[in-house]
């Protein structure tokens, strides 16, 4: 069991909880839609918050937004050590460097200081695009050992300038390579890890790579705090990682949803049923966790056959007709409407009893 370290009030390591981590695209400058955004993930269930640091007016409305949301938010610095220092005095609650090209010792040691004095942790976060080069060459180009070699390196660099408020994340776009890579990390380091996918693409292909080379990782044991990388709106980043972590079985759903194969006697357009409830009823979901309730059970079947008991069986349900059908409530038929009104009616009568 690794360190356990704290990003504001949310614990990392040491057997805690995997949490969910995400990062804003919005400029972070513009103080506005950085909260705006921030709040639009944390709403999602994300629970730590990552912005990049690119200038010190970046660093600067990242303090201003701090004080206007609940979560905790992470400076995201490339190349100037400088910016890592404005973002701990303005308030960030982690420092993420990378190790490729954050410089020399002595800049290291200040950011080091500066954070030891604020008591946050850094994360030393490297990525394969942006290794050091005697590592390059010593490998011979990026491999699983070089990337391990660097997270681990600038570890033991910092817990020898003496502190110990650490996390790593050694990321990789090649999904075997980083599986490797974290197979030899773990041996290398007691430091919480952060895993994820690097750059793994649209949602289309990035949702594949970030559920198997993340999911992986979670079942070999290995992993404290993740992220999931789209190029998507942060909030599917979010969501796909709830679901990885609930397939794993390291969190429990916030909403099942039943629904049959379809078949032959299907009289309903049951596949955009089941996607339309899920879609819509996923955020009241995740409220309704967060409130301490129960996940949902949702049956959305097509026809007569299993349809109505699969339905009585949830905690709601739908079981469709010909252009119509029954919404049901922890077992009992409430009414029978056409279908193109049925996900609302099914929103109406939860959110009535919720």
């Amino acid at each position: 069991m690794s360190l356990q370290i704290h990003c504001g009030d949310v614990a990392i390591g040491g057997g805690a909880p995997v949490s969910i981590q995400s990062m804003t695209n919005v400029d972070t400058r513009d103080t506005d839609a950085l909260v705006r955004q921030i709040n639009e993930l944390a709403d999602a269930g994300c629970q730590i918050v990552r912005c990049a640091i690119p200038d010190l007016e970046a660093a600067e409305s990242l303090g201003r937004a701090k004080k206007l949301v609940k979560v905790p938010l992470v400076a995201d610095i490339h190349f100037d050590y400088r910016l890592a220092i404005a973002a701990i005095e303005n308030g960030a609650d982690k420092i993420r460097i990378n190790p490729g090209n954050i410089g020399s010792l002595d800049r290291v040691k200040a950011v080091v200081d500066k954070a030891k004095e604020r008591d946050i942790p850094i994360r030393v976060g490297v990525n394969s695009g942006s290794l050091e080069k005697d590592l390059l060459q010593k490998y011979g180009g990026v491999t699983a050992g070089a990337l391990s070699e660097s997270g681990a390196n600038m570890v033991h660099l910092i817990e020898d300038l003496g502190y110990d408020q650490l996390g790593v994340s050694i990321k990789s776009s090649n999904v075997r390579m980083n599986y490797d890579a974290h197979m030899m990390l773990r041996d290398m380091v007691d430091v919480p890890i952060h895993i994820g996918i690097t750059e793994s693409g649209t949602p289309r292909n990035g949702e594949l790579k970030s559920a198997v080379g993340i999911g992986s990782l979670l079942l070999a044991g290995i992993g404290d705090t993740m992220r999931v990388s789209l190029t998507a709106d942060p909030v599917k980043e979010v969501q796909l990682a709830r679901r990885i972590l609930e397939t794993v079985g390291l969190r429990e759903k916030s909403i099942d949803v039943v629904s049959c194969p379809t078949c032959g006697r299907t009289e309903i357009d049951l596949i955009g049923l089941a996607n339309e409830a899920e879609e819509r009823l996923e955020p009241i979901a995740i409220r309704r966790k967060q409130q301490g309730k129960k996940a949902l059970k949702i049956a959305v079947m097509g026809c007569a056959v299993n349809g109505p008991g699969e339905s009585r069986e949830a905690d709601y349900g739908i079981a469709g007709g010909h252009g119509e059908g029954l919404v049901f409530s922890h077992g009992q038929i409430i009414e029978k409407v056409p279908e193109d009104r049925l996900i609302d009616r099914l929103i109406e009568i939860i959110e009535a009893e919720d």
